[in-house]
């Protein structure tokens, strides 16, 4: 398994017989080299969208007649992409599997907002979500934006991932120490990778607390387009 770091809170992962392609944001992303486009989507598969907040869904729809993939995420927003952008889809909800050829991806609650621009302000898009992504003989939880939940222990005990993607650069999201709270409290990973971080100054830029609250956990600080292999 291949988890490659697109910046922010986007992410490439070749995973069992997939390539998906999780919140991709390249375009405008200040973190993702426009030069790397084509490494990044070249041969994915599907797209999964946790919100529709721009710097998690802007790409997905451009990608997704690109390569001709379908996004998968929240009914909501998976029917109005349909009826408006006569996108590809897989929509479902909280609780529900879909199954991504040898991968199983389950919808799991987050705490966060929303929305897609309109012309007069913030359109909703459905409700907000985390993902259980299972292949490989792995079980990775990829958050999307939240907060620490208590619902993060039915998570664990339901599916009990080894690897946590966790947003942790606080303001619009759990910060590092938050996030270090969740993980030790809720769950037993064996490799953390932090994301929403670095992006902005107004975001955390160091995962340094995150790891320093994790002992024995293996925290790696990601680098765009440089492949982590698990």
């Amino acid at each position: 398994m291949k988890i490659t770091w697109l910046g922010h809170s986007s992410f490439r992962m070749e995973i069992a017989d997939q390539v998906l392609l999780v919140d991709p944001w390249l375009s405008g992303n200040p973190m993702f080299p426009e030069s790397s486009r084509n490494a990044a989507i070249q041969g994915a598969t599907a797209i999964l969208v946790s919100h529709g907040h721009g710097d998690h869904s802007a790409d997905a729809l451009a990608i997704s007649k690109e390569l001709d993939i379908p996004i998968v995420g929240i009914y909501d927003l998976m029917s109005y992409w349909e009826a408006s952008e006569d996108a590809k889809v897989i929509g479902f909800n909280k609780g529900g599997t879909v199954r991504l050829g040898d991968v199983a991806v389950t919808m799991v609650n987050a705490s966060h907002s929303s929305s897609i621009g309109g012309e007069n302000g913030p359109v909703y898009a459905g409700t907000e979500s985390g993902y259980m992504i299972a292949g490989d003989g792995h079980v990775i939880y990829f958050t999307g934006d939240t907060d620490v939940m208590a619902d993060m222990k039915v998570f664990n005990d339901l599916h009990a991932p080894d690897i946590g993607i966790l947003c942790a650069g606080g303001h619009f999201t759990m910060d590092m120490k938050r996030a270090a709270y969740a993980a030790k409290t809720f769950f037993d990973f064996k490799t953390v990778i932090p994301c929403h971080y670095r992006t902005f100054p107004i975001l955390e830029q160091s995962a340094e607390e995150l790891a320093k609250g994790l002992p024995g956990v293996n925290v790696i600080e990601p680098q765009v387009m440089e492949a982590i292999t698990v």
